[in-house]
């Protein structure tokens, strides 16, 4: 199918069982479609950002980790210590071939992670908490598993974030002092050949 019905095809599913099924189909394709059809630049502002605020040597879990788009970036950045995180099997292999990752982990967004408390120095997701996929409720376990001190980083369209709680969440986590905030970017483009029109921002959370 065309690439813009596939993004589409994917983000009408209606449950995570679906969404993984159909990341599982577009699993091989992924990276090819999203370059040659969208110019889907996010991983690599995303990970500008990150570099920023993040050592070098920190355990980092990338969540929603796709086909390790974003891993691959940051190994070429320095980071040796990642670890991929995705519902989706089919993307998880996908990534395993990149050689950027330490561990590789089945789990779904939105729902207990099976991962111990401050496990992690940093986490990074990139295009995950959007419509139809990882909710505002993901955020309270991203910031479990990180470090006090450490950092959150993740993208987010404004509609995105004005409309589907994520804003309401965030507030709550700051004022419940769980996070800080630490930056706020500028609306950009993520999509600028499929998307143009849609706009994005880069958000950096302290952990407390």
């Amino acid at each position: 199918m065309p690439e813009q019905n596939r993004v589409q095809w994917v983000y009408s599913a209606t449950n995570n069982q679906e969404l993984a099924e159909r990341y599982d189909q577009w699993a091989a394709d992924y990276d090819k479609d999203l370059e040659d059809d969208f110019g889907w630049v996010a991983p690599q502002r995303c990970c500008e950002v990150f570099a920023k605020y993040v050592d070098k040597a920190a355990k980092i879990l990338d969540a929603g980790a796709g086909t390790g788009l974003v891993g691959k970036i940051l190994s070429g950045m320095g980071y040796s210590s990642l670890d991929a995180m995705d519902l989706s099997q089919g993307m998880l292999d996908e990534s395993r071939k990149k050689n950027v990752y330490q561990g590789f982990h089945q789990m779904v967004m939105g729902e207990s992670l099976g991962f111990s408390t401050d496990t992690y120095d940093a986490v990074i997701t990139v295009g995950v908490l959007t419509v139809g996929h990882a909710p505002p409720s993901s955020l309270d376990e991203l910031v479990r598993v990180t470090k006090p001190g450490g950092h959150i980083v993740f993208s987010l369209r404004p509609d995105v974030y004005l409309n589907d709680g994520f804003k309401e969440k965030q507030q709550q986590l700051e004022a419940g002092g769980k996070w800080k905030l630490v930056l706020e970017s500028d609306p950009i483009q993520l999509l600028p050949k499929g998307e143009p029109e849609v706009m994005h921002q880069v958000w950096v959370y302290q952990a407390s």
